[in-house]
């Protein structure tokens, strides 16, 4: 039997984007949150850089080239605009929350710098930046009593009828089928990079939110830009690859050849720096190069890079002696759902907020840190429009037939959603897929 419940709000995923939204709600709605697996594993826990923020009317239109730049131009104006100015005040509610950002001396808020950034405007928790903001939003959303979270929940489909979704079906882990009727969905799966073998994302995350979304016609955009972060930590060992923060790079590490000969700006993009490690890795034979940080001292990284400090020191190698080997790894989805500026999606009553929507703020390629702050930006934007229209939506029952679902295994279901949508990158842009997109389990 499928079990039938309802709410006035549904979230898919606790990450920053989808915590974001459901606290933005007033208390007097019922919101239920799913998650496929535990609520503190969403990529936004291992963003490890920081969140941007406006440090003043000045700062403006310096903020607002550099994210154009980083993007290829391609980002819509009017969403990088909205984001850049509402940063000031995001980042005051997640103080308020009892987000902990690290601070000078005499109080003040300290910033750091990453690549492609003409300034210092990356405000930062040591180096768990995300860990810090998405437990601290977790802990509030635990304490709200109208909203329920179910973990290990994997949403299946979403319960439409003309345009408009009514809901999602999902599964336990029990394998029992769930109905979940909502007025409004908010889609906050992530991104895609649990399709790939080298990856700085959980495994779990692998785009069910764009499978679902290609099988329904919802519209997708710029669903070939893919962001291959240029620094991950090398390993042989399978599975995630763990992230060196570009703040790294951003306090004065520089990138080595086998050689031990600088052959790159650091602090150009992302995609630039990657294409120059990818090119001297050719050159050297190599599958990796080296970072290293022998511009800082040790109290520097005490300071700002103690987990990776200790994550380095687990593989073998201690950063204050010797570089670090990294190689390039798939980081980040710039396209998705494509969503306007309060998340709504082609589809009525269906939103899409975080890694998994598409509102053009990151262009052809994120710039670094602009990502939890796009996602708390536009999850508040998104939650004010459902709020303001909550009180006008009727809910209508639409039948779910449960022989609809009857669930194949879950490797195969994997496979055959990884399949559709590599198949839709691979016919948006064939040369961007050959480029990247050939190593994918």
């Amino acid at each position: 039997m499928i079990k039938t419940e309802k709410y006035d709000m549904i979230v898919v995923g606790t990450g920053a984007a989808g915590l974001f939204a459901a606290l933005c709600m007033p208390e007097k709605y019922r919101i239920l949150m799913i998650t496929k697996d535990q609520a503190e594993n969403s990529d936004s826990y291992l963003a490890q850089g920081g969140i941007c923020m406006l440090k003043g009317p000045e700062d403006f239109d310096s903020y607002f080239e550099d994210t154009m730049r980083a993007g290829r131009y391609e980002n819509k104006k009017e969403s990088v605009r909205i984001m850049i100015e509402d940063s000031t005040e995001i980042i005051k509610e997640l103080i308020q929350y009892g987000v902990e950002f690290d601070r000078c001396k005499d109080g003040s808020l300290e910033f750091t710098r990453e690549g492609a950034h003409s300034t210092y405007r990356i405000l930062h928790h040591e180096d768990v930046t995300g860990k810090e903001i998405t437990s601290k939003l977790l802990a509030q959303v635990k304490k709200r009593k109208n909203i329920a979270l179910k973990e290990y929940m994997r949403m299946v489909d979403l319960i439409t009828e003309e345009n408009r979704c009514f809901g999602i079906v999902a599964v336990d882990r029990d394998r029992q089928i769930h109905a979940f009727y909502g007025k409004d969905v908010v889609l906050a799966t992530g991104g895609i990079g649990g399709l790939f073998s080298q990856s700085t994302n959980f495994p779990h995350i692998t785009g069910d939110s764009f499978a679902i979304a290609l099988k329904k016609g919802i519209e997708l955009e710029n669903i070939q830009y893919i962001q291959i972060h240029p620094t991950t930590l090398y390993s042989k060992r399978p599975g995630r690859r763990f992230l060196i923060s570009e703040s790294v790079r951003g306090e004065g590490a520089i990138l080595l050849d086998k050689n031990g000969n600088r052959f790159v700006d650091e602090l150009l993009p992302r995609d630039v720096v990657t294409v120059a490690i990818k090119k001297q890795m050719e050159k050297d034979q190599t599958d990796h190069v080296y970072l290293s940080l022998e511009h800082l001292t040790p109290e520097e990284i005490d300071r700002h890079f103690p987990n990776i400090e200790q994550r380095c020191l687990e593989e073998g190698y201690d950063i204050k002696k010797v570089p670090i080997p990294v190689v390039p790894a798939q980081h980040y989805l710039m396209g998705g759902i494509k969503s306007d500026t309060c998340g709504r999606t082609s589809m009525d009553c269906l939103f899409a907020v975080g890694e998994t929507a598409c509102n053009g703020v990151h262009g052809a390629n994120r710039l670094a840190s602009n990502s939890l702050l796009e996602s708390l930006v536009f999850a508040k934007r998104a939650a004010a429009v459902i709020t303001d229209r909550m009180n006008e939506t009727e809910q209508k029952e639409v039948f779910v037939s449960e022989e609809a679902y009857q669930l194949q295994d879950e490797e195969a279901e994997q496979k055959k959603n990884r399949h559709l949508i590599m198949e839709e990158i691979k016919r948006r842009d064939e040369e961007f897929y050959v480029k990247w997109c050939n190593d994918e389990n």
